[in-house]
């Protein structure tokens, strides 16, 4: 496992390399001016040679692209904007701060949303699937499929708005969506994420409700599912120790991609909800084009589906014995 676990690592940084490369080269190579697209819109001549001077674009591109990977390990100097400090994934001229420190700010509010989400889904998206396999053909089957249907149909910023209105503003069942770091009050980061969480689970949960069903069917037809019953084992036990181990590996493995983007950041949620997490952020930097922030955002976001997905690989081992990482 250890052997495994390091070569995924050593493979995942390759990988996040490459593409903070072909990130780099999209942003500031094609632009025909990337200092002014990197000041901001309100930049100013001086701020503009100032950037220019700073981001060393009379230097070739690969020389560009190695002062910033540079700057992740030992950090970097801005001149008058400052110092940046390792790991430094560039500098925000638009916001006048270093690209981490303002995701590491959005950052909670986003693990929050995207958490808070998974359980939602998993555990409604996977249980109605379980429920629609060992009901299959009958009523409860036929209202989990429908209702995956409509959900899967739905898109988050209709669904979000309609909620809004009638669960906080129209009957007030729910607290107008906001944000409270978990440690200062559960309660209030609780309620204020409540409704965000339902709203962006109903897709997901559309998804995983198809997925757990077919997986679980298909199990229950295996051969070897049948030998167990016919030794005699309950359904219960053959559900559990075998059919449903056996349709796990799919679900961990779109599971582990899925709370990888969202950690990447829940753009629309974020918008649709006025929350400030990291998916808003990217969406802001590329309004304001602050290319070093949306390239700070996209490794962000390659690094967590990279990361998640090793998780998955190292799961895999234990759902399935049949596995074995060396």
């Amino acid at each position: 496992m250890f052997r495994f676990l390091v070569r995924r690592l050593l493979g995942a940084l390759v990988i996040l390399v490459i593409i903070s490369a072909v990130t780099f080269w999209l942003f500031y190579a094609i632009p025909r001016d990337p200092a002014m697209m990197s000041c901001g819109k309100n930049c100013t001549p001086d701020m503009l040679k100032q950037v220019r001077h700073n981001l060393g674009i009379d230097h070739p591109i690969p020389v560009q692209y190695w002062y910033w990977l540079k700057g992740i390990f030992v950090g970097r100097s801005y001149g008058d904007f400052g110092d940046c400090s390792a790991p430094c994934l560039g500098y925000s001229f638009a916001n006048r701060e270093p690209v981490l420190g303002t995701i590491l700010d959005r950052l909670p509010l986003t693990l929050s949303l995207a958490f808070g989400a998974a359980v939602v889904f998993l555990v409604f998206g996977v249980g109605a699937g379980m429920i629609a396999a060992l009901k299959q053909g009958k009523w409860q089957d036929k209202a989990a499929s429908s209702a995956s249907l409509l959900g899967s149909s739905l898109q988050i910023y209709f669904v979000g708005y309609i909620a809004m209105y009638f669960l906080v503003f129209k009957l007030g069942f729910l607290d107008n969506p906001s944000y409270t770091p978990l440690t200062d009050n559960p309660a209030k980061w609780f309620s204020g994420l409540l409704l965000p969480w339902l709203v962006l689970a109903i897709i997901f949960t559309a998804n995983y409700t198809r997925m757990s069903r077919s997986q679980l069917v298909e199990q229950l037809s295996e051969d070897y599912v049948r030998t167990a019953r016919a030794k005699g084992l309950s359904r219960r036990n053959v559900f559990l120790r075998f059919a449903w181990r056996g349709a796990m590996g799919p679900i961990v493995t779109i599971f582990g991609v899925d709370l990888g983007t969202l950690i990447g950041g829940a753009i629309i949620t974020e918008s649709v909800f006025s929350l400030q997490g990291v998916g808003r952020l990217a969406l802001d930097a590329v309004n304001k084009s602050d290319l070093p922030m949306v390239l700070g955002v996209t490794v962000l976001s390659a690094g967590a589906i990279v990361i998640f997905n090793i998780i998955v690989d190292a799961v895999y081992a234990l759902i399935d014995p049949r596995i074995r990482l060396a």
